[in-house]
């Protein structure tokens, strides 16, 4: 483990002379990735630093004992100075081996968010609108802000589909872990029998791509304008606002149409197509990650799911972790902090366990 934070250590140490050369200054793409790494290492290099200090303390105290000879309240502390130092190098040695962790270099990213009805009609389309509303909440009780991209709502306020990005620090760290099929149980407003019904609601969490990260060729895109589908009577309906942007080679397609401007839904569209192109630049890279991300996804069919809403029971069960929770209501308020923590730790300890195992 020290060599890696002595290697790292140096790192940090070069990165912070080179983010003050002008070169690299003028150079955007470089200092960009630059600062980004120096971000990352920043709470590695704390709790380092603390951990050498402890160090020291304690080799300083365990000489006080040598030369305190009989003196007793000498000994007693140095004794205490010793026990205390001794406690807080176990304590930072596990805070180190965490961070030391292969880290996602997106975590600290922005995010766009894609939510798509599937199986259960008009229920799944309400449910899509109760699963923005409640990231809406939690993302404000982040202090994170949400900016809408493109939607399809439905006449009883619910949604087809619809994109937001989520803007602010580590919202990809947080959000990631929802990506895959939601599925709720619950009494349909237009049931009027009373019988509970089962449906999904896919979620797609992309990481917000810059422009030095994914190079596009204008040449390579068809924009196209349209008429906004809202609500009945909106202004968009009556002129060609919206922005459809088809990147040829790969067949990708974005929308936005949420703007009264059209140079503000072609701004958006290209964040978004920036995120996808992103995305499958990484699936590209990353075979494992490719198939993760298909497996998440999955078809929205009713068999698949990572985490069940049952409102009867005011249940939430991430299936992934074996976690249930009876707070329905707190989380669809926004209060998720319960379970993404729980994810989090969850894959924390994975990748633990599997440093451990590649080591023996």
């Amino acid at each position: 483990m020290n060599e890696k934070l002595i290697m790292a250590e140096a790192r940090y140490d070069e990165i912070s002379v080179k983010l003050s050369d002008p070169a690299v200054i003028a150079d955007n793409k470089l200092y960009r990735e630059l600062m980004r790494e120096y971000k990352s290492l920043t709470p590695l290099m704390e709790v380092w630093g603390r951990y050498k200090k402890a160090q020291q303390n304690c080799e300083d105290a365990a000489s006080a004992l040598k030369e305190a000879g009989g003196d007793a309240e000498l000994r007693e502390l140095a004794q205490s100075e010793y026990d205390e130092n001794k406690e807080l190098i176990s304590k930072l040695s596990e805070e180190l081996k965490i961070l030391l962790l292969p880290k996602d270099p997106d975590d600290d990213r922005s995010c766009i968010v894609e939510i798509r009805a599937g199986a259960g009609g008009e229920e799944a389309a309400l449910f899509a609108n109760s699963l923005m509303r409640m990231y809406t909440m939690y993302a404000a009780r982040q202090g994170w802000t949400v900016e809408q991209i493109s939607s399809n709502p439905t006449e009883l306020g619910g949604y087809r589909e619809v994109s937001f990005l989520v803007e602010g620090e580590g919202v990809f760290a947080k959000m990631k872990y929802e990506s895959g099929v939601h599925r709720v149980q619950r009494v349909p407003e237009t049931e009027s029998q009373g019988r509970i019904q089962t449906s999904t609601v896919t979620v797609a969490v992309l990481p917000e791509a810059e422009e030095v990260d994914v190079d596009i060729n204008p040449a390579d895109l068809t924009i196209e304008t349209f008429r906004s589908s809202g609500a009945g009577g909106q202004h968009i309906n009556k002129t060609e606002s919206a922005i459809r942007i088809i990147h040829n080679p790969t067949g990708t397609v974005v929308e936005c149409q949420e703007e009264r401007s059209q140079f503000k839904n072609k701004e958006k569209a290209m964040k978004k197509l920036y995120s996808k192109l992103y995305e499958a630049k990484l699936e590209a890279r990353d075979s494992a990650i490719a198939e993760e991300r298909r497996i998440q996804v999955g078809t929205g069919d009713r068999s698949e799911r990572i985490r069940t809403y049952n409102y009867p029971q005011s249940r939430v069960t991430d299936h992934r972790i074996g976690l249930t929770l009876y707070k329905l209501d707190e989380m669809m308020n926004g209060g998720c902090d319960d379970v993404f923590e729980a994810l989090r730790l969850a894959d924390q300890t994975a990748k633990l366990l599997k440093q451990g195992d590649e080591r023996n």
